[in-house]
């Protein structure tokens, strides 16, 4: 049962940040083998310690790296499993915006060898973001779910060699993950936050019906996830409090998925054993409130209000009027504020710019002391 005095915070964010002109340009010079890797290491070290003094100045007491080490928000991390391999083949995923569509297109991956983290990932990362926090400040290390493992390539990324069944590489994904957890708590992190858009993606009938095509169970593939994120967590210390957010992607100001938690909400809501859920709300896309009625006691949700996919300042009152609304389906002391999700998932980030950032985490953070003090 988490906490309501400390992470998540009333107002909180989700982590991923806009990364400044000068760091885009030494990952491009470093690209280009101009730099080397310990001159791109040193312009993001004073990126890093640029931004937490930015979520400082705001008012946040979370702090992030802002993932400016990563190319996107998750496969960094993935392709930093034991026994993960990146494959040559892109995945191709289709992004939509009020002008169209987008596609990204990640390399794959494939599973073929033992799975395992024997040493934390980002563990240097993170710790170099510990020794930047000010006074008043929790930093937040923010990975990708067990389930974005799976989710990006299913039963046919696995090698039959290596996991002849996904039994076996599930269980060997969820101890590999426990390594995770147990290794960066022990560094001294005391808040983790879990990103997964599958969840929230499986909300979509057009999401399940591109999964049963391909041969995959998608009425039940939630179930599966929310089993194997709670074995990935399952002895945890008391002292770390673990968050996930869910969003329906955010890639260059683009979405993929539609539709409220509706088809997720009793089994996630009720079984997923986190301290807290960061929840996209920005606009129509993610449905009412409504399934917030099967959230337990003790546990927070932070209502993603503040869009980071348009520039456009959200108005205060609307923002509290929503919060109200929530409130009739969690009581308000459960409830938490911040934008719907990161400002950059990926390297080339959204459609905003760095002012229009700092007004947004602002709001949040005025919002957030006018509704709770």
């Amino acid at each position: 049962m988490t906490d309501l005095s400390g992470p998540p915070f009333r107002a909180d964010h989700v982590g991923s940040l806009l990364r400044p002109p000068a760091l885009l340009e030494a990952r491009t010079r470093h690209a280009a083998g101009e730099i080397d890797a310990a001159e791109l290491r040193a312009a993001e070290d004073a990126a890093i310690a640029d931004v937490v003094r930015l979520q400082g100045d705001v008012g946040l007491a979370t702090a992030t790296d802002g993932e400016f080490r990563r190319a996107s928000w998750h496969m960094d991390f993935i392709y930093a499993i034991d026994g993960i391999s990146k494959v040559q083949q892109p995945i191709e995923v289709h992004f939509k915006n009020a002008d169209g569509t987008i596609d990204f297109t990640p390399a794959g991956l494939r599973v073929d060898g033992p799975l395992s983290i024997d040493e934390p990932v980002f563990a240097a990362d993170f710790a170099f973001l510990q020794s930047q926090v000010g006074a008043g400040q929790t930093a937040k290390l923010t990975i990708p779910s067990p389930s974005m493992v799976h989710y990006r390539g299913g039963a046919a990324a696995i090698d039959p060699a290596v996991y002849p069944d996904e039994d076996a590489f599930w269980d060997a994904l969820s101890a590999a993950y426990r390594q995770q957890v147990q290794g960066i708590a022990a560094q001294g992190c005391t808040y983790l936050q879990l990103d997964d858009t599958s969840l929230a993606y499986l909300n979509d009938p057009e999401q399940r019906a591109e999964l049963a095509g391909q041969g995959r169970d998608a009425e039940h593939q939630h179930e599966r996830y929310i089993r194997q994120i709670n074995a990935a967590l399952a002895g945890r210390p008391a002292g770390l409090t673990v968050t996930t957010h869910l969003c329906r992607g955010n890639f260059r100001s683009s979405w993929v998925a539609e539709g409220g938690y509706d088809f997720v909400a009793e089994a996630l809501f009720g079984g997923l054993e986190v301290d807290g859920f960061f929840l996209e709300y920005d606009d129509a896309r993610s449905g009412g409130f409504e399934p917030l009625r099967f959230v337990p006691a003790g546990t927070r949700v932070v209502l993603g209000l503040v869009t980071t996919k348009r520039p456009e300042l959200e108005d205060k009152d609307d923002l509290k009027r929503r919060i109200d609304e929530a409130a009739r389906y969690v009581p308000l002391e459960q409830l938490a504020l911040s934008p719907q999700c990161g400002f950059s998932s990926t390297v080339e980030g959204n459609a905003l710019t760095r002012d229009e950032q700092i007004r947004k985490l602002a709001l949040v953070v005025e919002t957030a002391q006018e509704v709770w003090g």
